[in-house]
């Protein structure tokens, strides 16, 4: 099993202060905590290369795009809303973080690789078609499975989104696609406050109560993910790889473990060899509690390495 590891130094060139939880130490984390248990070194690693304004107007119109380009400050921080600001390299990160879910597709396509986890940021799952919020300014997720369609034909692409947070942005792009599935996991009632109801046949709305454990997490993806992935056969599996639904993030109120990430990382993974010839790309959205963030990104990439939990 051949699993990419893909990343870029200039996600670390994007900050939005010194007391902001989405921090360029969330990849050194995870980073430092991959290379400590050996699994870092047992991936193939390489750098993302920025998106196309091509790549990203395929899910962010160009009006959309140009005005954020004019929102970059040349020095300090602007802000967009109350928890998203930009510094004067915040696209350029942005950018890379697109760019690299698009290099994983290709890398699965062309069977250079099984798996790709892309370790990256800013996030991307909230941003809108036609607005960046909620610390993310391109839909690095969505950019990538417009890409699997454009570049590789691909009609059934399944997105599957476990952080803490439901997918809005993701939902806005591809409500009523029917060559793409989004199943989305989140805790309910809680940030972003809208498309909180399932009323499209293409998304599948996973909606968990404050408290919810791992065994009622693990039943509510197998009663209402596994229904419907193997209803679509999705012929890539995206993953919006989010860490906050962990027990110790601050962030949130879902009280899961480490081994749940490797847990329903493992049946994307089933799903993804049924239907998919085992192509399967993952890309980082939350996780905010630096010591968990880096267990739990440990235990999927354990998962996408075929490894099992405990070793």
């Amino acid at each position: 099993m051949i699993t990419a590891y893909i990343t870029h130094p200039n996600c670390h060139l994007h900050h939005m202060g010194p007391e902001h939880p989405e921090s360029p130490l969330r990849l050194d984390a995870i980073r430092a905590r991959l290379m400590l248990s050996g699994v870092l070194q047992q991936t193939m690693q390489s750098d993302a290369v920025e998106a196309t304004e091509e790549q990203l107007a395929r899910v962010h119109p160009l009006r959309h795009l140009r005005a954020l380009d004019k929102c970059v400050p040349e020095h300090g921080i602007v802000t967009l809303d109350s928890d998203t600001m930009m510094n004067p390299d915040s696209l350029k990160a942005a950018r890379v973080a697109a760019g690299a879910v698009v290099r994983g597709v290709d890398q699965v396509f062309r069977q250079q690789a099984d798996n790709v986890f892309c370790a990256v940021r800013p996030p991307g799952h909230h941003a809108e078609a036609t607005d960046a919020m909620g610390f993310c300014f391109y839909n690095n997720v969505a950019v990538g499975a417009a890409h699997a369609k454009a570049k590789y034909g691909a009609r059934k692409v399944a997105i599957l989104d476990f952080d803490v947070h439901q997918c809005n942005g993701t939902i806005d792009i591809f409500k009523d696609d029917p060559e793409v599935l989004v199943c989305t996991s989140f805790q309910y009632p809680f940030y972003p406050w809208r498309y909180l109801r399932s009323e499209w046949n293409n998304v599948v709305n996973t909606p968990l109560h404050a408290g919810t454990d791992s065994a009622a997490f693990r039943k509510a993806i197998e009663d209402d993910w596994l229904p419907a992935l193997h209803a679509f056969k999705p012929e890539i599996v995206l993953v919006s790889a989010g860490f906050d639904a962990h027990r110790e993030d601050p962030m949130a109120e879902l009280s899961l473990e480490d081994e749940d990430f490797h847990w329903v990382t493992h049946m994307a993974l089933e799903i993804a060899a049924l239907y998919a010839d085992g192509r399967l790309v993952s890309v980082l959205e939350g996780g905010y509690d630096l010591d968990s963030l880096g267990r739990s990104a440990e235990a999927h990439l354990k998962a996408l390495l075929g490894l099992p939990f405990g070793e």
